[in-house]
């Protein structure tokens, strides 16, 4: 039984669904699932069952995931600790505009707790570069949203975010309990400023073509909307000014919350800090 093959089954036991565990682990899906019923051989006994529709844990199969986890938790503090001890102690974290979520909190205090010799170095960025400098070596992992170009990258998904329109509270639309990305067509939005990667420019313009005023950080973002009335957007749940409003867009696809870091990179530091950020970001 190998730990990559325990990787493979906690992926698909915690996403249900064969097809976004393979994307989630950047490899198709036929492979994926010789190595599940590889592994269902080995432990003698079916973990998974199959329907069109996703798969669900049988009890031998949920046995297996608490201790799949606690084995790949164990093996990822085994290798921070010998990369501690020869002397990899630097970290250095991306984090894209500001960085209040609470699962960003947890994944600090728990990975305080795990690698108290690390020093975690925090680079802040704007919206301009989702990836947080990764591309540019700033960074070494980079704690944002997606979507951007990945490739020569690891992506890993800790959550998705449904999102809503930022709107003056004086705004008649700010009245409204959802809206569509129709009943915003015509209003100005934000803009990023030239040479933004395009995956990200256009999804935070609801895939539109917009004209407004360019922005790079979420102050200027929320001082937009207030001064001139343009449509923001925003995660749910994100705090704002009072004079201002968030309306869920119902038909905007949720904000991805993702780790980042360098296909190349091998730091055992990173796949801890990875393996943490899934159970922070899960509770």
């Amino acid at each position: 039984m190998e730990l990559r093959t325990l990787r493979y089954f906690v992926a698909v036991a915690e996403e249900l669904h064969f097809g976004r565990a393979a994307a989630r682990l950047h490899m198709s899906q036929p492979p994926l699932s010789r190595a599940i019923r590889q592994l269902e051989s080995d432990v003698g006994a079916p973990l998974l069952n199959r329907s069109p529709t996703g798969v669900t844990l049988t009890p031998a199969g949920a046995t297996l995931l608490d201790e799949a986890r606690a084995l790949l938790d164990r093996a990822d503090r085994v290798r921070a600790r010998v990369a501690t001890a020869a002397g990899a102690t630097t970290l250095t974290l991306g984090f894209l505009g500001d960085s209040t979520d609470r699962g960003a909190t947890r994944l600090a205090a728990a990975y305080r707790r795990r690698h108290p010799g690390v020093e975690v170095r925090i680079r802040e960025t704007d919206l301009t570069d989702p990836t947080c400098g990764l591309r540019t070596g700033l960074v070494d992992v980079a704690l944002t949203r997606g979507p951007f170009d990945e490739s020569g990258l690891t992506v890993h998904e800790l959550r998705a975010d449904p999102v809503g329109a930022v709107l003056r509270a004086d705004d008649p639309l700010a009245r409204r309990d959802h809206l569509t990305l129709a009943d915003l067509a015509g209003r100005r939005w934000f803009q990023f400023p030239a040479g933004t990667d395009p995956r990200w420019q256009a999804y935070w313009n609801g895939g539109e073509p917009r004209e407004g005023p360019v922005v790079r950080g979420v102050q200027e973002c929320v001082q937009a909307v207030l001064w001139n009335g343009t449509v923001g957007m925003s995660p749910l749940g994100h705090e704002m000014p009072g004079e201002l409003a968030v309306v869920p867009v119902v038909d905007m696809a949720p904000s991805r919350v993702l780790m980042a870091w360098r296909e190349n990179d091998v730091n055992p530091l990173i796949r801890s800090l990875a393996g943490i950020a899934t159970a922070a970001y899960r509770d």
